[in-house]
């Protein structure tokens, strides 16, 4: 997503926050000596499983795992003593990549996703949803400027499997403007009133690095709107509104990272304003996880100049590296190939590959360089194997000119990897992250439309990728999807699509290789494993307790596990109240 315009778009609705309490707010917190024992301590240590008797914690660190008499022996006369009463205990989990902020945004707007996480099915129910919510919300729109908006819709679960048009969204509303988000974030559709205040029309250009998409065989605009084309729409519509209504929105998206046993996150391709907010937050003590913020390289060059990166957390704070953005979705048919999609978008012939972010190459290696020269970390957003190669070529160059480092650059979602772009990933020690739930989402999607049954298996090569020795990460990409770790987890391991086809099943890993993709290597990716990832002495608390072993359950539970608690730095931060 394009953090400048959407965080303009996230404000004007979080004043609805204020509305409801950020759940992290009403836990009571205790600063004294705690000892976990009476259940599984899973310490992700080792390429193996191994478990501890009991968990001693002081100050915000672990002080000892091992046995539980030793652990008793070393305790304080006032530890607090928490049996986990047969509740499975483990590192909290580190968000690899999302957009936190957004998270927040996206629970206020009308509920456009399909199941399992809404009840849109196809463009009847899109266009009831949007009614209702419309009816429900006359304030809320009244301060967005009149505008209708929902998010989450996707084409691939919708009955009519297309793209909601300007004419269905009349349906909602001719006087006033609608525009509803697509699932990935690449795309949205928006009504003939919208085209209208937005000076849409058949002379309009296709911005750079995106399409609007016309009526058949016209220049006429549909209302469907790629990439830029969609970014630039947003940052003309909406107005920035105080930052303290802002500050409100972000802390309900760490809210609902923390109910899902995450303790660091990640607002990924931020802009300057995002990320100052963030900072804002820190400052003022109201973050009780850790936020990395990656602003976007190409429109925060100056700010980064300015900044700079730091390892090191101010106050729960800091400013990673930075984002470079390659290419859109494959699910929504922007990410930019190497072979054609299957079923082409409507209007393009068969050879159709998508289409580039940046189409200069030369500029891309120009960023990376720049990058590489400063010290910033790079996350790069590439789904195509096309913008593989486009990165690829650019590290290649970028380490010429700079010379090698532990740079642990960051392959973002590395959807249609090919084995050949494992090996120089390898070469250039880039960590691939994966973003497995597409087999759940879009898996049969990618077989029937995009990438063809071969393609489709290959997608998130988690099992390619070990056996070329290669540590990567998983992410959920939020709000793309929900930032349920347990559904990630699900995915890494079963692959199962939504219509129970097993996807790739030489991609299937075990249980705890994929919690080591979610913990241990996701805080190596951070630069971050001497301070997390595993349970060892001298590393921060963050844990959380599961209501199950993820690495004892049939591996189709694993879904249904829930998260019972969450500890940031020995802090109780969430309790599930329904345990």
């Amino acid at each position: 997503m394009n953090r400048n315009h959407l965080r303009q778009f996230a404000w004007v609705t979080s004043f609805l926050i204020v509305l409801s309490g950020c759940a992290t707010s009403s836990i009571p917190v205790s600063s004294s000596e705690k000892l976990f024992y009476g259940g599984p301590i899973l310490t992700m240590s080792g390429n193996t499983p191994e478990y501890a008797e009991a968990l001693l914690v002081k100050d915000g660190k672990i002080r000892f795992v091992g046995a539980k008499q030793q652990a008793e022996r070393l305790a304080d006369k006032t530890v607090q003593t928490i049996d986990l009463k047969n509740k499975t205990l483990l590192p909290s989990f580190i968000d690899a990549h999302s957009h936190v902020n957004m998270v927040g945004f996206h629970q206020m707007v009308a509920n456009l996703y399909p199941q399992p996480d809404g009840q849109v099915s196809d463009i009847n129910s899109l266009v009831n949803v949007l009614n209702q919510w419309k009816a429900q919300n006359p304030a809320v729109i009244k301060t967005m400027g009149g505008w209708i908006l929902g998010n989450g819709y996707d084409d691939a679960q919708l009955a009519e499997q297309r793209h909601p048009t300007a004419a269905d969204l009349d349906r909602v509303s001719t006087e006033q403007p609608v525009m509803i988000l697509h699932q990935s974030g690449h795309l949205a559709s928006v009504n003939h009133k919208a085209l209208e205040l937005l000076k849409i029309d058949q002379n309009t250009p296709n911005p750079a690095g995106g399409v609007i998409r016309r009526e058949a065989h016209s220049n006429v605009p549909n209302g469907v709107l790629e990439e830029s084309a969609l970014f630039s729409a947003i940052g003309s519509i909406f107005k920035d509104v105080p930052p303290a209504v802002m500050f409100q929105i972000a802390e309900k998206g760490i809210d609902a990272y923390v109910k899902n046993g995450f303790t660091t996150v990640q607002e990924g391709r931020a802009d300057q304003g995002t990320t100052e907010m963030w900072h804002a937050l820190a400052k003022q003590n109201r973050l009780p996880i850790d936020v990395v913020s990656y602003p976007d390289i190409t429109t925060s060059e100056d700010y980064m100049l300015k900044q700079g990166s730091s390892h090191h957390y101010d106050q729960h704070f800091r400013i990673g590296g930075v984002k470079i953005s390659l290419d859109g979705s494959p699910q929504g048919k922007t990410a930019w190939l190497t072979q054609p999609y299957v079923v082409p978008p409507e209007g393009k012939d068969k050879s159709y590959k998508g289409y580039p972010a940046i189409s200069n190459d030369q500029q891309v290696k120009d960023y990376i360089n720049l990058a590489f020269k400063q010290g910033w970390q790079v996350l790069a957003h590439a789904n195509g194997d096309a913008a593989i190669d486009q990165f690829i070529a650019a590290v290649k160059d970028a380490t010429v000119k700079q010379g090698p480092a532990d740079r642990r650059s960051v392959l973002i979602h590395s959807q249609t990897i090919r084995d050949d772009q494992l090996d120089q990933l390898k070469a250039l020690d880039i960590i691939p992250s994966f973003f497995s739930l597409h087999t759940f989402y879009w898996g049969d999607w990618h077989r029937q439309q995009t990438l063809g049954e071969t393609r489709a298996a290959h997608i998130s090569p988690t099992a390619t990728a070990l056996k070329k020795h290669l540590i990567f990460t998983q992410h959920h990409d939020a709000p793309v999807v929900p930032p349920s770790s347990m559904m990630m987890l699900d995915a890494t391991v079963n692959r199962v699509t939504r219509s129970n086809y097993v996807l790739g099943a030489d991609e299937r890993i075990s249980p705890y290789l994929a919690l080591k993709s979610m913990t241990d290597w996701a805080a190596y990716q951070y630069f971050e494993e001497q301070q997390k990832g595993t349970l060892v002495q001298g590393k921060l608390a963050d844990l959380v307790i599961l209501n199950q072993n993820p690495l004892t359950v049939p591996n189709r539970e694993i879904k249904n596990i829930k998260v019972l608690a969450t500890y940031k730095e020995g802090k109780l931060i969430y309790q599930d109240s329904t345990n």
